[in-house]
């Protein structure tokens, strides 16, 4: 006996419409709709609990909701269907009630039904509500074009796959979040493996390899047992242990000038203006050793074209805008321009007319000492003039002044450096601002833990990046162990690193047209993205580490660079970097502050399903966001035991009680430890 359409609905009818707003609908559930279990659907359904589905008939299909709450109300006066008439023996009657959210609309298509996030028409008050059937949940859980990577299951939806587009989840930055134990960890390695199995399996060219790159900062040092089996996998750490692992380097001529500052704490007005001097000397190969008096005349004179270049870049020297002390250091750089008996003639005659030139200004200017004489542009255009002759006539190379920037990354040795630094400190009359600077070098350069890390100037370039980032149509994963790394200077390396990816990436795309798809994971971002005041002196190695990141965060997308975010601590984060992500994977977060935080981060209407967020098991989580059409709560894919990262819980019982062995030698752990004591 066929079933009309009519009849078919009302056999999976539960209730009614009674209340409807653009973001809440409330329903008053039948008498007859079961409590745990629907036997009329045709087969054994599950009645909807909280965060379920249910369907109300539109006019284009069916809208779908997602239950908030189920509730019992009293009546006092009693509603059953088929009966009219109400006998002494009927007494109050609970009649039960719930709230669903309305998420997005269902239509039949063709060869099934088609999920669409978003409403285009609300019910009315009285249409009915209904289960959905086992293959219309499939459709609304297993919604979305590109559904490419399997990462666990639906507990509340049948068991359906759960499934993402890693254009989706990696293109606009994923945050993971959720206390230590939830399975956090677990997780993003597991992203990581199934994406590259997953590509692996849909290759064009099986006799290729995948062309992913991910490139993970591990301050604990758990990923590296996780990815042990790949035999692509490249891992460094700071004191290599082991055959598979590599010493982790990052020499101190990547570091560019807000990166010294920020770790040696420069300040802006005192400190700063020595260090860009230092690094544009050094980095043009001018080494402050012995040297002939012509020598020494041609560097002077380079390093005082290049402090006037930057300040004509400020446009302090010219007039409307006063530069305090310009005129007072012209005067002291001049008293350096002293001719000697073996110079030259042309050497000579090309010093007497600079000083006669700088001379001149004290002639035809009065000024306070304090707020300078304005120069005429067409001054400083031919003081320099004068400083370029004489530097050429003292054997000076053009190619010294390239390059301009302070920051490329040609090498230096950290020897040169201080010698740079303090030569130019005695130029620039900065010696006794110095004197709390210098110490910070040189026990940065001293202190063995990081000499292999920071020092090695024959290191090329293209053979980092061919390493850390990823060589020619090669899987690349890197796994970058941080956790041996002294704390003084985490925050300044990892700031190196992910700038350095960064700015690969840029000139990638500048050279290509075309962006290179890179993913950078921060584990423990809480320590390196923190939060910052903005009102506060804006230098420190912390403060650093977080800007770069930031820019990661809201530039990394264009150029093909992807972040994600591992965070025990979301409260702690830079608000900039978490409202950049576009995704979340919320694992238990029991914490009222990370919560609040959590749900204001959320434009989405759908809030409900967050409020099982600190109920939680292991292994379970809620994606959201841009890369699901609808927030789902998913249980992770199980890895195997020696997939996990190394952050399993200690096992106290089992070694209290003997279970469990755990010898100790402390001898061995002394001497590998004092090893790296000068």
């Amino acid at each position: 006996m066929s079933t009309t359409p009519i009849e078919y609905l009302s056999s999976l009818r539960i209730g009614t419409v009674e209340y409807i707003s653009p973001d809440r609908i409330e329903v008053q559930l039948d008498i007859e709709a079961p409590e745990s279990v629907a036997l009329n659907a045709g087969t054994p359904r599950n009645f909807p609990r909280v965060n379920g589905y249910v369907m109300i008939p539109v006019d284009l299909g069916f809208l779908v909701g997602q239950v908030s709450w189920i509730t019992i109300q009293r009546s006092p006066y009693p509603k059953r269907r088929g009966f009219q008439d109400f006998g002494l023996i009927d007494l109050p009657f609970p009649l039960r009630k719930m709230e669903v959210q309305p998420v997005g609309s269902l239509r039949s298509i063709k060869d099934g039904y088609k999920f669409k996030r978003g409403i285009e028409s609300f019910p009315s008050v009285g249409d009915i509500v209904i289960l959905p059937t086992d293959e219309q949940l499939r459709c609304i859980i297993e919604s979305g074009d590109n559904r490419r990577v399997y990462i666990g299951n639906s507990p509340l939806v049948g068991n359906a796959k759960v499934m993402i587009d890693p254009d989706r989840l990696f293109g606009r930055h994923l945050a993971v979040l959720g206390n230590t134990g939830s399975g956090k960890s677990c997780s993003v390695a597991g992203l990581i493996r199934w994406s590259i199995e997953s590509a692996r399996e849909k290759l064009y060219d099986k006799n290729k390899d995948v062309n992913s790159r991910f490139i993970v900062l591990d301050p604990n040092g758990e990923y590296s047992k996780a990815f042990a089996d790949k035999p692509n996998a490249n891992i460094y750490t700071v004191n290599v242990e082991r055959d598979t692992d590599k010493q982790l380097e990052v020499p101190l001529w990547f570091w560019n000038t807000d990166e010294w500052c920020g770790f040696t704490k420069a300040s802006p007005k005192t400190h700063r203006t020595t260090i860009v001097h230092a690094l544009k000397s050094v980095r043009s190969g001018t080494v402050f050793d012995e040297q002939t008096k012509e020598r020494e005349l041609a560097n002077y004179v380079r390093i005082i074209i290049q402090a006037l270049d930057i300040e004509i870049k400020d446009g302090t020297p010219f007039i409307q805008k006063p530069a305090y002390g310009f005129h007072q250091r012209l005067m002291k750089w001049s008293k350096g321009f002293t001719n000697e008996e073996e110079f030259s003639c042309e050497l000579k005659e090309a010093i007497n007319n600079l000083n006669e030139k700088i001379n001149s200004f004290n002639s035809n200017r009065s000024g306070s000492g304090f707020v300078d004489y304005s120069y005429l542009r067409d001054d400083i255009k031919e003081v320099i003039e004068l400083l370029n002759r004489v530097y050429s006539e003292a054997g000076g190379l053009e190619e010294e002044f390239l390059p301009t920037d302070e920051d490329s990354p040609l090498p230096f040795t950290g020897e040169n450096f201080v010698r740079s630094i303090e030569a130019n400190a005695e130029i620039l009359k900065t010696t006794d601002y110095i004197v709390t600077l210098m110490p910070r070098i040189k026990t940065l350069l001293s202190d063995v833990r990081v000499k292999k890390v920071i020092d090695n100037e024959t290191l090329q370039l293209n053979d980092w990046l061919d390493n850390y980032i990823g060589a020619n149509n090669k899987e690349s994963l890197t796994i970058i162990d941080l956790s041996l790394l002294p704390s003084d200077v985490t925050n300044i390396i990892t700031a190196v690193i992910a700038r350095m990816i960064f700015e690969t990436q840029q000139r990638y795309l500048k050279q290509n047209k075309q962006c290179l798809p890179t993913v950078l994971v921060m584990e423990e971002a809480h320590y390196f993205i923190k939060r910052y005041n903005d009102d506060a002196d804006n230098f420190g190695a912390s403060i650093q580490c977080c800007k770069v990141f930031e820019k990661i965060a809201r530039e990394g997308r264009k150029f093909g660079l992807g972040l994600v975010l591992s965070s025990q601590r979301p409260s702690e984060l830079s608000p900039t970097v978490l409202s950049q992500c576009n995704s979340f994977l919320l694992h238990r977060i029991s914490n009222d502050r990370d919560q609040e935080l959590i749900h204001r981060l959320l434009p989405d209407n759908m809030r409900g399903i967050l409020r099982e967020m600190p109920s939680l098991p292991s292994q379970y989580a809620v994606l959201l966001g841009w890369a699901s059409e609808l927030p789902v709560m998913v249980k992770m894919r199980t890895l195997r035991k020696e997939q996990c990262p190394q952050s399993n819980d200690p096992d106290y019982w089992d070694v209290w009680t003997g279970m469990k062995k755990r010898d100790i030698d402390w001898s061995k752990i002394t001497d590998e430890w004092q090893k790296n004591t000068p």
